[in-house]
């Protein structure tokens, strides 16, 4: 078992990472102070999947379990379903010593650690990710919320889990096309961090492509270690952190004009990194020559680099700036300015921005 330290002070809390660990969660829950009453959210697949298992792992450590269940989709994060949690949750009698258990992707994570943010104001919750995306990034370092029909995430707390438990056996179940969407958000750490990590990322295509195990724990480890030292230092997203938004700009933006169903969560954000670069093309921050690097790696992954031609330019852009990263009337990017370096800039000139979008299909 790796694991990596997230240090927050008194909300520190560890990452595990391993294979075949689901069965032993129960034990770790007892070192974290809960009380006897948990509840495991989840979607039918996954519970369907994990979700004995780690029931069996928990009541075995004297804990009384039940769980939720919600619709798997992107679809159902969103308030009417927090509603459901909840009065699921009272009903069941959890109290404040009681504590919440996200067994899923992103969606699970994200809509279970806000409702443990306003439950009682305020109970445990551990996170359990099943899907690569979800190990790598939502995860960790307590970004919380719910969609709003006008935009990505616009709903939310951060709150910190107690416990990340990742498993990497669960991805074996974990369809193709899910598996390259957490990908893209691995690519995202070599361009805003880490460009030995990222010339790594080319290097070993075949390997991760068959996930192979230790290859496997590896990029999960290094994308954690990643996001770890930035939460450290900015937990709350007022400096340093924003640079782990590299690709939601427009990526979020391309997500909620398409209802959230068309595009996964991480092949938007290739498409959003891939803009993101072009438009650092367009104002002199980025060499040229860098934009080919990004779209060989997004291509030898098999992700998507190009805004649809179907997608409307102009309500993209509309979209962009219903997003929580406007700032003073500008469109807020994280921009690279070489492969393992970005600065965050806030972009006005909207004929820039529309520029790269176009360049995307060049």
């Amino acid at each position: 078992m790796e694991i990596v330290p997230v240090s927050l002070g008194n909300r520190s809390y560890d990452i595990a990472i391993g294979h075949g660990m689901l069965d032993g969660v129960g034990q770790r829950l007892k070192d974290c102070g809960f009380g006897k009453t948990l509840a495991i959210v989840s979607n039918q697949t996954v519970f369907g999947l994990y979700g004995e298992r780690v029931l069996s792992s928990v009541e075995a450590a004297g804990f009384k379990c039940s769980h939720v269940l919600i619709p798997d989709g992107e679809e159902y994060k969103d308030l009417n379903w927090i509603n459901y949690i909840l009065s699921e949750l009272l009903k069941r009698g959890l109290d404040r010593k009681s504590a919440l258990i996200a067994l899923g992707g992103g969606v699970i994570g994200d809509i279970t650690g806000f409702a443990a943010s306003i439950y009682m104001r305020g109970i445990g919750y551990v996170q359990i990710p099943t899907t690569l995306l979800a190990q790598v990034d939502s995860s960790v370092g307590g970004k919380t919320g719910v969609n709003h029909a006008l935009g990505k995430n616009m709903i939310g707390a951060f709150y910190q889990p107690r416990l990340v438990w990742i498993d990497i056996e669960t991805l074996s179940t974990l369809p193709w096309r899910q598996r390259l969407s957490g990908l893209a958000e691995v690519i995202k750490y070599g361009v805003i961090w880490d460009a030995e990590f990222f010339r790594y990322l080319m290097e070993k295509t075949d390997e991760l492509l068959s996930f192979v195990p230790d290859n496997l724990i590896h990029i999960i480890k290094r994308s954690c270690q990643i996001k770890a030292e930035v939460v450290s230092e900015d937990e709350t997203e007022s400096g340093l952190r924003a640079i782990l938004n590299y690709g939601h700009t427009v990526g979020h933006a391309i997500e909620a004009i398409t209802g959230y169903r068309r595009f996964l969560h991480g092949e938007a954000i290739a498409i959003g990194m891939y803009a993101a670069a072009c438009l650092a093309v367009e104002l002199s921050m980025l060499e040229s020559h860098a934009l080919p690097q990004l779209r060989n790696v997004l291509e030898l992954y098999h992700l998507p680099f190009r805004v649809p031609a179907d997608i409307n330019h102009q309500q993209l852009l509309e979209l962009m700036y219903r997003d929580k990263k406007v700032i003073s009337g500008g469109l807020r990017f994280v921009l690279p300015v070489k492969l393992g370096s970005v600065k965050l800039v806030s972009v006005s000139d909207e004929g820039s921005i529309l520029i790269s979008l176009r360049k995307t299909d060049n």
